[in-house]
C-alpha cells in the first residue's frame, strides 16, 4: 500500500520559520538556525514534501539540511505563489497565511514542479558570489543615480567611492575565475561558452554556473527560465502585446542583454540585428531577440561540447 505524501509549507524569514502541513490547521514556529531545523526534520517522515519560496540567502540552511535529511525539496518562484494567494483569494498575509498557501501550492502542484538539488560545494560559493556580485551592480547603480550632480565638494569622495566598487568586482570576478579553474570540466565549459560572440567572462561564469546546475531539456527551456520568453496575451481574434514574462534572475536577463549589446555591434551578429531592426523591433526589442538567440547557442555549445561556429549564424542571418 502506497503510503500518502505529507506536505509541508514553509515561510522563511531571517530568525524564524513558519511551517504548515497541507490539511492541518495549526502552524509551527522555529528558529532559523541549524539545530531547531535539524531537530523538526528529524520529525517528519520520509515521504515528506517541503516547499518554500526562494528568499535570496535565508531560505538555503532549510533547503540544504532537509535535502540532506532526503526529502523531497522544492524553492518556489515567489510571485507564482504571490499571484497564487491572490487567485485563492487570500484576505490577508501573515507568515501562518503564508506558510499554508505554500503548503497547499505544493500540493496542488508538486507533479510539475522540478525537486530542488543542492549543488555542489565549489558551485555553492561560485553561487554566493554571483549572488553578492548582483546586489553590489544593484546598489551601485542606485548609488550612482542618487549621488548624481552632487555638490563639487564631494566629487572626489563619489569618485573614490565609485572607484571601491571597481576594485570590489574586480576582486570577485577574480576569486570566481579562480574557483571555475579548479575543476578543469567547468574550466574547459566556461572557455567554450566565451567563444560566444558577446559572451564575456562575467556571462560566461554565470552560464557555466547555472548550466552545471540544472539540466535543461532544450533551449526553448533555459529561455523560459531566464525570464527572456514572451508572455501571449490574446483573447478570440484580438492579439494582445507581448511582454517578457521575467520569471528567472533578474542578473541572467541582465548579463544576457548585455551580451546581446556587445554582440550586435560585431561582424558576426551585425546582420541580424539589423534585419530584426528592419522588421520593426525597437532597440530594446531586438536585443532581446538577439539575447534569446545567444542562450540558444550557449545552450547548444554547452550540449555538444563543441565551440562556437560563427559561419553558421552568418549563414542564415
Amino acid at each position: 500500500m502506497q503510503v500518502p505524501m505529507m506536505f509541508v509549507g514553509a515561510d522563511v524569514a531571517k530568525a524564524e520559520l513558519v511551517v504548515a502541513v497541507h490539511g492541518q490547521a495549526q502552524c509551527r514556529s522555529l528558529a532559523n538556525d541549524i539545530h531547531a531545523i535539524s531537530a523538526w526534520l528529524r520529525e517528519l517522515p520520509a515521504h515528506t514534501c517541503l516547499a518554500m519560496e526562494s528568499t535570496g540567502r535565508y531560505h538555503q540552511l532549510l533547503a540544504q539540511l532537509a535535502s540532506a535529511a532526503g526529502l523531497q525539496v522544492y524553492v518556489l518562484n515567489a510571485r507564482d505563489v504571490h499571484f497564487y494567494a491572490k487567485a485563492l483569494g487570500a484576505r490577508a498575509k501573515t507568515d501562518r497565511v503564508d506558510a499554508h498557501i505554500i503548503a497547499r501550492y505544493l500540493a496542488e502542484q508538486h507533479s510539475r514542479l522540478r525537486p530542488w538539488r543542492a549543488p555542489s560545494v565549489l558551485l555553492g560559493q561560485v553561487q554566493q558570489l554571483l549572488g553578492q556580485r548582483w546586489t553590489i551592480v544593484t546598489k551601485r547603480t542606485a548609488l550612482r543615480e542618487s549621488l548624481h550632480g552632487s555638490d563639487t565638494t564631494i566629487a572626489s569622495a563619489v569618485t573614490q567611492l565609485d572607484e571601491a566598487f571597481t576594485a570590489l568586482l574586480t576582486a570577485i570576478d577574480r576569486r570566481i575565475a579562480e574557483l571555475l579553474d579548479t575543476e578543469e570540466l567547468l574550466s574547459h565549459q566556461r572557455k567554450l561558452l566565451q567563444s560566444i560572440v558577446g559572451v564575456g567572462p562575467q556571462t560566461s561564469a554565470l552560464l557555466t554556473s547555472l548550466l552545471a546546475q540544472l539540466e535543461f531539456a532544450s533551449a526553448d527551456a533555459l529561455v523560459a527560465y531566464s525570464g527572456l520568453d514572451p508572455r501571449a496575451c490574446d483573447s478570440g481574434r484580438s492579439r494582445g502585446r507581448r511582454r517578457l514574462s521575467k520569471r528567472g534572475q533578474p542578473a541572467l536577463r541582465r548579463q544576457m542583454y548585455l551580451a546581446a549589446m556587445s554582440a550586435c555591434h560585431t561582424k558576426t551578429f551585425k546582420t541580424t540585428y539589423r534585419k530584426l531592426r528592419d522588421r520593426g523591433l525597437q532597440t530594446t526589442e531586438a536585443l532581446v531577440v538577439l539575447a534569446r538567440k545567444l542562450l540558444h547557442i550557449a545552450f547548444a555549445v554547452w550540449r555538444t561540447g563543441k565551440p562556437f561556429d560563427p559561419s553558421r549564424v552568418t549563414a542564415c542571418a
